[in-house]
């Protein structure tokens, strides 16, 4: 089984990108969306997190919006966070693979945001990186309801810049352009990898490819 981690700063289309993937027929693992899992009433991390931030229920579970005022701009805060919920992260990660190893995947995606940050890459059998030009970037994200220039540039210091991550990646996909051509490289992608010689996700043997379609 091939494993692809997806990845790419904010702003970049690495969602679209997620979505043109399992369009594809690939199987993906939102990270983000198995950490918001994680914070609903009942969930894994709920009752350990609403213990260590006070004042961020709502309605049984956690309002990520106070949470995130909470740890904004304050590293500590932030990585008392992160110690309680990325264990728990991983641990959805295994369990997504073991299934798409037992149905025999060829292929599957790791969509995760903090691909790099977090040393996620050293896992995956290649990475794809989406990337756009600086001032498309920023006119999506200053879009984005709430979101400040303070915000915005607080988020981009906690990620590797664009132009080391796509030096990292084995394939770079850029969605400045059009539409038809983001879908056309991710397209490429599967194909591409595809090809490559499955090896268990458990114990690979990793190699770069650096491609730019």
């Amino acid at each position: 089984m091939i494993i692809l981690g997806l990845t790419g700063s904010i702003g970049m289309g690495k969602t679209a990108a997620a979505t043109a993937f399992r369009n594809l027929g690939v199987a993906v693992h939102d990270a983000d969306k198995a950490v918001h899992g994680l914070m609903v009433p009942g969930g894994l991390a709920t009752a350990t997190v609403l213990s260590a931030f006070p004042g961020v229920e709502k309605e049984g579970g956690v309002d990520r919006q106070a949470l995130g005022a909470l740890v904004f701009g304050k590293p500590a805060k932030l990585q008392k966070l992160e110690k309680i919920l990325h264990p728990l992260a991983r641990q959805k990660q295994a369990e997504f693979l073991a299934v798409a190893a037992r149905r025999r995947q060829r292929l599957v995606v790791l969509d995760i945001p903090l691909l790099f940050e977090t040393g996620g890459h050293e896992r995956c059998d290649g990475v794809v990186v989406v990337s756009a030009p600086a001032l498309v970037q920023k006119q999506r994200v200053m879009a984005r309801p709430g979101m400040t220039r303070k915000r915005f540039d607080s988020i981009l210091s906690h990620q590797i810049s664009d132009p080391d991550k796509r030096r990292m990646a084995d394939f770079v996909v850029l969605t400045g352009l059009s539409r038809h051509h983001s879908l056309r490289q991710i397209a490429n992608i599967v194909t591409v990898t595809k090809s490559w010689k499955p090896r268990q996700w458990s114990a690979r043997n990793n190699s770069k490819r650096m491609i730019m379609f």
